[in-house]
């Protein structure tokens, strides 16, 4: 079935042909008969950014949702939780993510919100412009905000959404093997676009562009830095192509500065209202257990201190609370436990330097040089202070001896021993690969905090960071407490509105539709 881009196509092909024979005797126009299609002129974008710029501002403000409701949940709830970075501090939050029972009006949020909000956008995008730019950057958008669902349920409707004319989203779904393979055939094909178009000037559509302002050439390397990230996420499921896609990514350049990092500007960041005005969350157990280890100086530019107990004193410090807890008292987990020091002001994080380099330095850890792998990993810790303002990342690596730190609840009696024993420095050898790998990804979870989504798949990918068991499960014996929820399983709206789909999507997965089935890309061994 065509759609509408195609016909598109197909009509600015027809269009050329028309020009090349009524100018055939004419040489005044060779340049113009002869440009590359794919090639925009600023006229171009500026007729069409009156058309098509609220719309990329749209999908530009889904990738990490900027309405902070939809952040709320999907951020903090889901992710945050299953990450070990956030947890509530409501006393009458029963059901939720964290203990693996939300109700049926939370587990529509991550699946149904972000759909129905994402492709009105797009459709207006793909149907309303022949703008190859504007294309391209319409289909990068779509696969970071959708990389995210589809790393959330597995199975979602992904090809089938744009295909159908009716511009119902109740079609059916893709494996999701099939959406991994479609969103690589899309980014290439962005990033051929950008490639041919990189020196479009910034004025072109920068208005209508909060994260780079326009320039083409930093939304390349962020493309590429997305492709990494989604190669590197199947080297256990499929590694010869995760192997291929990556090289691909690190052939072409990502991020590699702290200038060129993702970062999205409003002119209020809404997000920070969860945190300072409604004061529902605060920061996990889990990565102030590896902070406070390693005495980590980033912490003060992340997090709020507070009292804490140090023998038979009482000294300023950082606290987490355990995911899964249910506080006993909402006030004293507010001030119990440290909070994430935001404003309106500070800008969402899409990525950031340091994320490249660690997937870099997995990268060589497994397919290139363990010496180069050794480099990235420091240049990533380095990166990641550099990020946060703050000195000593040698010094930081070089302690030999540091390691998590056994969590003490400061507010209950949630107490338990660190999971991990993994030390700073680099081990030398092949024998160490996979307590270098242990490295990388235990780094990478502190530098891209607070992207729980990332980091949640990080851990369902890898098993690392080594995570705290969620301190009440009430899943009903579907989620194993020691591993965690694996996936969301599917919004009672999918059952009632599109129910034969979701149907042939539970069968696409390894197991009933609940949160302790593994989605595809989740085959690694779990670690003892």
């Amino acid at each position: 079935m065509k759609t509408r881009r195609s016909i598109h196509r197909t009509l600015r092909m027809l269009g050329a042909v028309v020009v090349l024979w009524t100018a055939a005797g004419c040489t005044g126009d060779f340049a113009e008969i002869n440009r590359n299609p794919n090639e925009v002129t600023e006229a171009e974008i500026q007729r069409e950014n009156y058309k098509t710029g609220a719309n990329i501002k749209g999908l530009i403000s889904l990738v990490i949702p900027v309405e902070e409701h939809i952040y709320q949940f999907n951020e903090l709830l889901v992710g945050g939780s299953y990450a070990g970075y956030v947890e509530g501090t409501p006393d009458g939050w029963l059901n939720k993510f964290s203990t693996f029972n939300p109700t049926a009006d939370w587990l529509k949020w991550p699946f149904v919100n972000v759909l129905s909000e994402t492709y009105p956008y797009y459709r207006g995008i793909v149907n309303g412009t022949d703008n190859a730019v504007m294309l391209a950057l319409a289909d990068l958008l779509r696969v970071a905000i959708m990389h995210r669902v589809t790393d959330t349920y597995g199975p979602i409707p992904y090809s089938k959404v744009i295909e159908d004319r009716k511009e119902s989203l109740a079609v059916a779904y893709d494996s999701q093997q099939e959406v991994y393979t479609k969103m690589f055939e899309e980014l290439d094909a962005a990033i051929e676009t950008l490639q041919t178009n990189v020196q479009l000037s910034t004025e072109a559509f920068g208005k209508f562009d909060n994260v780079y302002g326009g320039d083409i050439s930093k939304w390349l390397r962020y493309a590429r830095s997305l492709k990494l990230r989604m190669a590197m996420r199947l080297s256990y499921v499929e590694p010869e192509l995760a192997r291929e896609k990556a090289a691909e990514a690190i052939a072409g350049g990502v991020i590699t500065t702290n200038a060129d990092n993702a970062l999205l500007t409003q002119a209020e960041n809404r997000a920070a209202l969860c945190w300072t005005d409604w004061n529902d969350h605060r920061i996990g157990a889990d990565i102030l257990s590896l902070m406070n280890g390693y005495n980590d100086p980033r912490r003060e530019t992340m997090f709020t201190q507070v009292p804490v107990k140090q023998g038979e004193q009482t000294v300023m410090g950082y606290a987490g609370i355990r995911i899964g807890a249910y506080p006993a008292s909402a006030d004293q987990a507010k001030t119990g436990y440290s909070n994430l020091i935001i404003d309106s002001k500070s800008p969402y994080l899409w990525f950031n330097a340091a994320e490249a380099t660690f997937l870099r330095a997995e990268y060589e850890l497994r397919w290139g040089s363990e010496s180069e792998a050794a480099r990235l990993y420091a240049e990533g810790v380095a990166l990641s202070f550099e990020e946060h303002g703050v000195d000593g990342a040698e010094a930081y690596l070089a302690q030999a001896t540091a390691v998590p730190e056994n969590y003490v609840d400061n507010v209950g009696s949630d107490h338990i021993a660190a999971r991990s024993k993994i030390t700073l420095p680099w081990a030398t050898g092949s024998q160490h690969a996979e307590e270098n790998l242990e490295r990388i990804i235990t780094q990478k979870y502190i530098a891209i905090f607070p992207l729980g989504t990332e980091a949640w798949a990080e851990y369902r990918r890898t098993g690392y960071p080594r995570l705290f068991p969620t301190v009440n499960n009430q899943s009903g014996g579907t989620v194993s407490s020691e591993h965690g929820a694996r996936r969301l399983n599917y919004p009672t709206e999918e059952y009632t509105e599109n129910p034969a789909h979701v149907a042939a999507a539970v069968e696409m997965l390894a197991g009933p539709d609940t949160p302790g089935t593994r989605i595809w890309w989740d085959v690694k061994p779990y670690n003892d």
